[in-house]
Parts: C-alpha cells; sequence; structure tokens
C-alpha cells in the first residue's frame, strides 16, 4: 500500500510538471507571462512606431525563456511541499527547507519582472511613458484596473 501512494504521488507530480508550461502562459503581471505589460500597443495615445512594437515583442519573447524554467521549477517545489505535508509525520525541516527554495524563486521571478518592466518603460519615449503611467497600465502588482480594464492579480476577475 505504502509503495502504491508513493508511486501514485509521484505520477501526481510529474502530471503538475508537465502541465506547467500551460499553466505559466495563463499569465502573470497584467495578463503577460513573465510580468509584463499585457498588451501595451493597446494602451490609447501610445502610437508605437514598428522599431519600438519589436523591441517591445522581442523583450517579451527573452522573458518568456528566462522566466520559463524558474516559473516550472516553482510549480514542481509547490507540489513537492504538498507531498511533504502529506506525510504521516511531516518533516518540519524538509518542509522548512523546500518553503524557502519556494520563497528564493518567487523572488527571483519578481526581480527579473520588474526588470523587464523597466526595459519595456525605458524603450518609450519619455511622452509615451507620460502617457502610459497616466492609463496606469501594468505599474503595480496586485491592485487597480491593467490593460483591458481587468484587475490585477488577486482582485476579482
Amino acid at each position: 500500500m505504502k509503495k502504491l501512494m508513493t508511486v501514485l504521488a509521484v505520477l501526481a507530480v510529474a502530471a503538475i510538471v508537465v502541465s506547467s508550461p500551460a499553466e505559466a502562459r495563463r499569465g502573470w503581471g497584467g495578463g503577460y507571462p513573465g510580468g509584463g505589460y499585457s498588451d501595451i500597443a493597446s494602451a490609447p495615445g501610445l502610437n508605437l512606431t514598428a522599431e519600438q512594437a519589436a523591441q517591445i515583442r522581442n523583450l517579451q519573447e527573452a522573458q518568456l525563456k528566462e522566466i520559463q524554467p524558474l516559473q516550472n521549477n516553482l510549480y514542481g517545489k509547490r507540489s513537492e511541499l504538498r507531498l511533504l505535508w502529506l506525510q504521516q509525520r511531516p518533516d518540519e525541516s524538509k518542509i522548512k527547507a523546500v518553503d524557502r527554495e519556494i520563497r528564493t524563486l518567487r523572488d527571483e521571478i519578481h526581480d527579473k519582472m520588474i526588470n523587464h518592466r523597466l526595459a519595456i518603460f525605458k524603450s518609450l519615449t519619455p511622452e509615451q511613458q507620460t502617457k502610459l503611467q497616466a492609463y496606469g497600465a501594468g505599474l503595480s502588482y496586485g491592485s487597480g484596473k491593467g490593460m483591458r480594464g481587468r484587475a490585477g492579480m488577486g482582485m476579482n476577475r
């Protein structure tokens, strides 16, 4: 019975890890996976040049490639933590260690998201930056409305 439970737990973790790339595409930080501005081209009055639009697209693609492995690792660690808590006698030191790893991964992802947003912001002219700030697009995590009028992370969606 114990072997069966172990096999089932391993299969559950494998299923979560395999499905995590799809989960990652769902989006962070205003709808863009990796925490950038969702669809900056739709912000009213920005009038991005073709060069700016291409540069932003390249930044977003690079961000996704950089963040996706971290997100996959994060999902795996969360699954590992759940399994540790499901043990008949949870190991306190293992739980704390995995939780610490999760916090480290979250911090790393958050730092990369901030750097990405700053890079996009810097690619705009001062006038475009002012318009974007007035529009309120992606300037804060978890509060207010982002692009397309959607609530931020943790808000009613």
